[in-house]
Order: C-alpha cells, then structure tokens, then sequence
C-alpha cells in the first residue's frame, strides 16, 4: 500500500480514486471505514462525523436508505497528500424513487496514505428508472463500464 501513501503521482492518485469507488461500492461499512484515520474527520452535506465508529454508523444508515447504490467517482486534482474527486451515484429509496446524487470532495491524506479528512458537498436529482445510466451488478464497476466523462455527467 505504500505505493498509494503521499506523495501521489498522477498514476497513483488516480489509483486511489478508483480504491475508494471499489469500496463504497462494495456497501460494507466496516471494509470502508479502514481506510480512514481512527479519528478521520468528515463533513458529509451538513453532518459532521469523527471517527471510524462514526464512520461505520453514518454507511450503514445511507446504504439502509440509498438502496441499489452504485457510485462512480472521478479524479479532478491533486497535490502531494491531497486529492479533489467528482462523483455520482445512482439509487432509490424504499418506494422506488430514483435518484442521481452529484457531488464533489476534498480528501487528505496522513504519510500512511489513511484519509484523515473528507468533505463532500452533495446534491440529489430525482431521475426516471429510465434515465439510469449505471446497470452493472452491485458492487464493483467493471473496467470497461464508461466513467463520468465518458457518460457525459
């Protein structure tokens, strides 16, 4: 894992990236939350979050409410233990409304390559089932499965 500790490359912040899509697309809280600082600080929308055990909690009521998620994230700049991404994720909820959540986030990074701080400013669009544009199999994105810019978002 040292090869994605700061500082970042492109080819390894671009790594990075495509890492913590993989494991949000996994939806297991626990898996997800290993890769932040025990005392990791979040901003996520308005709710401020600490800690792996807050981290784990926070996943485990979005994955209970955003059901089918598939989350597709973009690198959009680095520095030497910082990286910018954009994102969107598709999802219904418990009625079978559909939704296309856009969204950006600051991620830093400690000299083990553990994100010690995220801030993620997201908003959510209502969309048709027709108008989704991720339909693989929960979980993973597969490689060949265009990205963000790819799809035009």
């Amino acid at each position: 894992m040292s090869s994605l500790a700061p500082p970042f490359t492109v080819e390894t912040a671009t790594q990075k990236v495509r890492l913590a899509e993989d494991g949000w697309n996994s939806r297991d809280p626990e898996r997800v939350s290993l890769v932040y600082t025990p005392d990791s600080r979040w901003r996520n929308r308005a709710e401020f979050i600490t800690g792996r055990a807050e981290i784990v909690a926070f996943l485990t009521r979005k994955w209970a409410k955003e059901l089918d998620y598939r989350l597709i994230k973009e690198i959009w700049a680095f520095t030497d233990h910082r990286i910018a991404v954009r994102f969107a994720y598709e999802w219904h909820d418990d009625s079978g409304n559909w939704f296309r959540s856009y969204g950006n986030e600051n991620w830093e990074f400690d000299a083990a390559g553990l994100m010690q701080r995220r801030f993620a400013c997201i908003n959510d669009l209502p969309i048709r089932e027709s108008e989704r544009k991720y339909h693989w199999p929960l979980g993973r994105r597969p490689d060949d499965h265009p990205g963000l810019t790819e799809l035009g978002l």
